[in-house]
This record gives structure tokens, C-alpha cells and sequence, in this order.
């Protein structure tokens, strides 16, 4: 019999036989455990729950379950335990993102990681010293407001003179275009059960021509993109040093003469963690504000008259009037609270098993925050749906509400090392915007109003679906200022 079989046959037999044996060995450890598991939907065997795992709007579908299943009295519990190692083989070993910061074990090269980025911009202090100088914010507006629609926080995240200086001094539609690929790619392949690979991790060892492989040839086309955003850039800053010029980005700070490989990699690896750790979120913010100022033209009224108390109408807002602008201040807060841009964060895995409320989760699980859950948890927030920046001012009556800051940037070694910068250039381009332009709704060749939902893609940044809007100058004095920081073309 197995003298007629060919090669590939006996290979497909090898293939088959170790998937059911591996699939075998899981059903019988889950099977040990399911007594002691927390309780959730109900799994096919050999497989669990992978064909109840949602495509789109992931975050409600994890807060239905959380609902319904969660029985701890604690309020605001939005936990999505996967029992099953989350080793992302899509975006880690196939596109080489395990060499990054997200998915770092935690080691001697997480921990360097974390304290190149504390060094940098782990405090408000240390942000402070990256705030602009009055010249060098003028340059930063036009530059931001003009690439907006095109490129969104990159000159924010990759200029070595602004407030989001934090990689270095280098744009150009090469880049820009390296940039977008990657980080689409990125987020595709990050969200949960976008590949089947990441649910049932042995079928790595599958060849790329076995069937439902696929995803392998893609893995190495997305890897090639990877490399280029990692490489590139690092690679400009290189040459740039040799040429004498100096820079005061993330790389040029770091960059010391005769670096080992090993350093020079961990540093160009540091870099992209926080380009791709704050441009496209960014851009999901700063699109979520103008979403909802066109929604609620009544809040964006209320912070241009605390604007125009404050600062007046013949200069821009400054870092320095941040203090004196409590409404504006809420608005951002709820900015983030709406809309947030990382519905579900950062993945935790357990590296030994832990009880929680009298159930086991496993070691090696993926616990997944739904902070999407958490931001519109009727028990937290009053009127969840709604845009309300009110929330978060305290009253006589009423105290405010729960910053979403506590929850939006993760917790403990995965909290987002970035948070305070991303905090800071949020105040000042939401806060210039609003003293200089007005926000509505678009209308169309015939005048009529053309309306917009509050909508939201999936994956793992969430950004509003596509809408339009009208922007306006608000004033002459507006105009001026424009005209003055020339951020709009001439």
C-alpha cells in the first residue's frame, strides 16, 4: 500500500496525522480544564470557539459575551480570556513584527525597550522638553495641517524639530507610501481571528502549497514591507550622521559611534515601535474630533467661546494655556472615551496560571482588554453612546466621570510608553484647529446638507468610516493667524 503512495502523498499523511494528534492533546487538556474555566460560549470540540469569533465590530460582540457570562460583581470587568497561545504567527514570525516592541516576551530586550522610550517620552517632564518653541510650532501646524488628509501624524511622529519628535527628520511620498503599506498591514493582521494561523498556531508547519497555506505567500510579501519601514528610515539617519549633519530625533540621540548589530537593531526597532505606536492612532483620534464636532456643532461652540476667553483671537493656543481651558480639556477626554483607537488594546499572556474569581486561567492565555467595553459601560458612564464632554467636569451635584486615560493607554509593563506624548499633540492640534476654523456638515452641489453616522472600521486601530465635513475659517483674525503660520497653501 504505501509503495504506490508518492511523496507528497506521504507527506500529506504525515501532515494530517500530527494535526489530528495535536488537536487530540488540546481536547483532552481542555477538556480537563472546562470544569474550572470561566464561563463563556459554548466551543466545538477539537477547535472551541473559533468560528463564534466575530470579522467586524469585534468590540461588541466581547461585550455581549462580557455581559452575559461575566458573574464578578466588580463593576467595569471587559476581559476576553483566549485560551490558546497568543503567538500571533501571522504578524510575528511571517511578517517579522516579533522583533518589535507589541510582541517582545518580556526579557532583557523588552526591558530595553522600555527604557529607551521612558528616556525619551516616559514622563511629562520629559515631554515638556520636546514642546515647541513659537517658531518651530508655526512650522509644525502648516506642516500637519497640510499633510492631514495625506499622511496623518507621520511629520508629527518622524520630524526631529517639532512636539512629536520623536524619530527623526525625514518625509517624502517614498516614505509616506512605505509608511501607509505597512501600517495597514500591520493592523490587518493584529486583529483577532484575522488568520487562521493565530487561532490554530500549528499549521505554521504546514507548506505553503498545502490548502489554507496561503496565508504564507502573503506573509512574505507583507514581510518585505516590513523590513522597508524598519530599514529605510534608520538607514537615511545613517547616512545623514556620515554627512555631518546632526539631528535631535529619537535615532540621532541614541546613535553612538561603532554600534554593535545587535544594538543598532534594537535601537531602528525601538524607533518603529513608536512611529506605528502613534501615527495611525493619531490619525484615528484627530478624525474621530473632527467626526464629532460635526455631529455636535453645540460642544464645539462651547469650547471655541472658552478658547476665545482664554487666549483671545490675535495668537494661537499654547501648552502653557492648557491649564486654563477645563471644557477643551473634556473634550479630548471624550474624544478618547467615543471613539477610542485601540478598541482592545495591547494582548497580555499569562506566564503562569492565575485564579480569578474562583476560575483558572490557563498559563500561556491571551487575555484581551475590551476598553471599547470598558468606555461604554453603562455602570461607568452615563449615557455611553452620546458625546457628552460635560461628563468629565465635576459639579456641586456630581463628580465627573472616570478619565479614560486610566484605561485607553493598557496597564501595567504594556501600558503604552508614549501616552504623554500622544496626550500633548492631541491638546495642541485639536486646541489650534478649533481657534482657527469652524467644523460642520458638507452639503452637496445642490445645497442640500449632506448627513453622516457615527460610524467605525474594525481592526486594531478603529477609525470613523469615511465622512465629510465642511471646514471653515472662523474669522478675519482667523484668517490671519492662518495665513501667518501658513498652514493652508497659499
Amino acid at each position: 500500500m504505501f509503495d504506490s503512495l508518492t511523496f507528497f502523498d506521504l507527506l500529506l499523511l504525515v501532515s494530517a496525522t500530527g494535526t489530528l494528534s495535536l488537536l487530540v492533546l488540546k481536547y483532552i487538556r481542555t477538556a480537563r480544564l472546562r470544569a474550572s474555566l470561566p464561563p463563556g460560549p459554548r466551543g466545538v470540540p477539537l477547535i472551541g470557539n473559533i468560528f463564534d469569533m466575530p470579522s467586524s465590530r469585534e468590540w461588541e460582540r466581547f461585550t455581549e459575551w462580557g455581559r452575559k457570562y461575566d458573574h464578578a460583581e466588580n463593576v467595569g470587568r471587559q476581559e476576553l480570556h483566549l485560551f490558546g497561545p497568543p503567538e500571533f504567527p501571522m504578524l510575528g514570525e511571517m511578517m517579522g513584527w516579533d522583533r518589535g516592541l507589541v510582541l517582545s516576551h518580556y526579557g532583557e530586550r523588552f526591558r530595553t525597550f522600555r527604557r529607551l522610550l521612558h528616556r525619551f517620552m516616559g514622563t511629562r517632564t520629559v515631554v515638556a522638553q520636546h514642546h515647541d518653541t513659537p517658531e518651530n510650532l508655526i512650522e509644525h501646524l502648516r506642516r500637519y495641517a497640510k499633510t492631514y488628509q495625506r499622511v496623518g501624524a507621520l511629520d508629527m511622529t518622524w520630524r526631529s524639530r517639532t512636539a512629536g519628535a520623536v524619530v527623526l527628520d525625514l518625509c517624502g511620498d517614498e516614505l509616506v507610501h512605505i509608511a501607509e503599506v505597512a501600517s495597514l498591514e500591520f493592523s490587518r493582521a493584529a486583529t483577532p481571528g484575522a488568520f487562521l494561523v493565530d487561532s490554530l498556531p500549528f499549521l505554521r508547519h504546514f507548506p505553503e502549497w498545502f490548502p489554507g497555506a496561503g496565508w504564507k505567500k502573503l506573509g512574505r510579501e507583507w514581510r518585505a514591507d516590513t523590513h522597508k519601514v524598519v530599514d529605510t528610515p534608520f538607514e537615511y539617519v545613517q547616512k545623514r550622521r556620515t554627512a555631518g549633519i546632526a539631528g535631535t530625533s529619537f535615532v540621532d540621540v541614541n546613535t553612538k559611534d561603532n554600534m554593535s548589530e545587535h544594538d543598532a537593531d534594537i535601537l531602528k526597532w525601538a524607533a518603529v515601535s513608536i512611529y506605528f505606536g502613534g501615527s495611525d492612532t493619531m490619525v484615528s483620534a484627530t478624525s474621530s474630533f473632527f467626526l464629532a464636532m460635526t455631529l455636535y456643532p453645540g460642544v464645539m461652540k462651547k469650547a471655541q467661546a472658552e478658547l476665545d476667553a482664554v487666549v483671545g483671537s490675535h495668537r494661537l493656543p499654547t501648552f502653557e494655556d492648557r491649564d486654563r481651558l477645563p471644557y477643551l480639556n473634556a473634550v479630548i477626554k471624550e474624544v478618547l472615551r467615543w471613539a477610542p483607537v485601540t478598541p482592545f488594546g495591547g494582548h497580555h499572556r499569562l506566564m503562569e496560571d492565575d485564579i480569578q474569581d474562583g476560575h483558572l486561567i490557563p498559563a500561556g492565555s491571551a487575555v484581551i482588554v475590551n476598553i471599547w467595553g470598558l468606555l461604554h459601560d453603562e455602570k461607568i458612564y452615563s449615557r455611553p453612546m452620546i458625546f457628552d464632554p460635560e461628563r468629565f467636569i465635576a459639579t456641586e451635584k456630581m463628580s465627573s466621570e472616570i478619565d479614560p486615560h486610566s484605561i485607553l493607554f493598557g496597564y501595567g509593563r504594556r501600558s503604552c510608553p508614549g501616552m504623554h506624548l500622544a496626550d500633548a499633540s492631541l491638546f495642541l492640534y485639536i486646541a489650534t484647529i478649533l481657534a482657527a476654523f469652524d467644523i460642520s456638515k458638507a452639503v452637496d452641489d445642490c445645497g442640500r446638507v449632506i448627513e453622516t453616522n457615527a460610524e467605525f472600521t474594525s481592526g486594531l486601530v478603529s477609525h470613523p468610516s469615511p465622512f465629510q465635513c465642511s471646514i471653515k475659517p472662523r474669522s478675519l483674525d482667523a484668517i490671519s493667524l492662518i495665513r501667518e503660520a501658513n498652514m493652508v497653501e497659499p
